[in-house]
């Protein structure tokens, strides 16, 4: 017998893949609650050879259940997680809700699953791409501290959700018909072309996505004065995000070095192959668990070998978002 597990926001792209890896996983539970909002209350789903009835996600849904996996967007988690606290269950939340809360602990399991056990009730799972970016940063950081980090995001459509992919698919047909492209889910064409990352811009020129990264890398790391700047860009590639990692380190490293500690790294697989060009593409990465890592080279722009580019690719939809919840679940069981 496992825990009452409810997920909230099911019908979603993050939501869909919760079941796929709950499954995949063998995540044990007793009972299963699906919501979402209004317009998909009703809807059947099927999971483990049984037959759901999606409900509405409201401050009453939540009796009896012990884990709730979160991922409706921040409005309704800022709305619903703490009636499902009040009711007695832990969140695990994929929103940027609560992410930067002192009081919430901001896991990822390869890196703090210490912070778990310090949790009031909620627990926040980070944004996808800083997930990608630092579950291989983290071990070279932990081996010899990274002073700076710059770090340019080739983002999939994915990280927009089912709309934005399904509008890559529609705008791919659209263009090579002759037609315009039809844009609803982004306010520019993706097919064929990259733009900046379409979250809100800050005074400083900044995009929200590029905020994000800096401020929850600084909290993961208990790393205030790390030193981290950011460039988010979407591209027109399905799921899979992509992301150049420049780092300077506080001591000497090589490339050799970094190589060596990344081949055993929990959650981190190598394809890097100089002799054939051969390194992580988004195709490599969609539908795995693992971030591919590869291009790790000295940067001979910074003295004393301290500088390291490396190249990493990871499923935002799966490391980037459901399989971080579902592992950090996996721990409160």
């Amino acid at each position: 017998m496992g825990c009452n597990l409810a997920i909230a926001g099911v019908t979603g792209a993050v939501g869909q893949e919760f079941l796929k890896i709950l499954d995949e996983r063998e995540f044990p539970f007793s009972s299963l609650k699906v919501l979402a909002s209004s317009r998909s209350a009703g809807k059947k789903i099927n999971f483990r050879k049984k037959q759901y009835s999606v409900e509405e996600l409201t401050k009453d849904s939540f009796a009896g259940v012990d884990i709730a996996l979160f991922s409706a967007g921040g409005a309704r988690s800022k709305d619903f997680a703490p009636a499902a606290v009040k009711a007695g269950a832990v969140v695990v939340d994929n929103s940027s809700a609560f992410r930067m809360d002192p009081e919430v602990p901001l896991v990822i399991p390869e890196i703090n699953p210490e912070k778990i056990k310090q949790h009031k009730g909620i627990i926040a799972n980070p944004n996808c791409s800083t997930i990608i970016g630092i579950v291989p940063v983290w071990p070279l950081h932990r081996a010899n501290t990274v002073k700076r980090m710059v770090i340019s995001t080739y983002q999939a459509a994915s990280g927009a959700g089912y709309p934005a992919m399904l509008e890559l698919e529609n705008q791919t047909r659209e263009i090579l018909d002759g037609k315009e492209p039809t844009c609803k889910a982004f306010p520019y064409q993706i097919a064929f072309n990259v733009f900046n990352h379409n979250s809100a811009l800050g005074p400083n020129g900044y995009n929200f996505e590029e905020r994000k990264m800096v401020n929850e890398t600084r909290k993961i790391f208990d790393c205030a004065d790390i030193a981290i700047t950011c460039t988010c860009i979407r591209v027109p590639v399905f799921r899979a995000h992509c992301e150049s990692i420049n780092l300077e380190f506080a001591d000497p490293i090589t490339a050799e070095q970094v190589r060596d500690l990344l081949s055993t790294a929990p959650g981190v697989a190598l394809i890097d192959d100089r002799e054939n060009n051969r390194f992580p593409m988004p195709v490599d990465a969609s539908g795995k668990d693992e971030i591919f890592v590869g291009r790790i080279r000295q940067d001979e722009s910074i003295t004393d070998n301290r500088g390291i580019n490396i190249w990493v690719a990871g499923d935002q939809l799966r490391k980037g978002a459901a399989l971080n919840a579902v592992q950090i679940a996996e721990k409160l069981l």
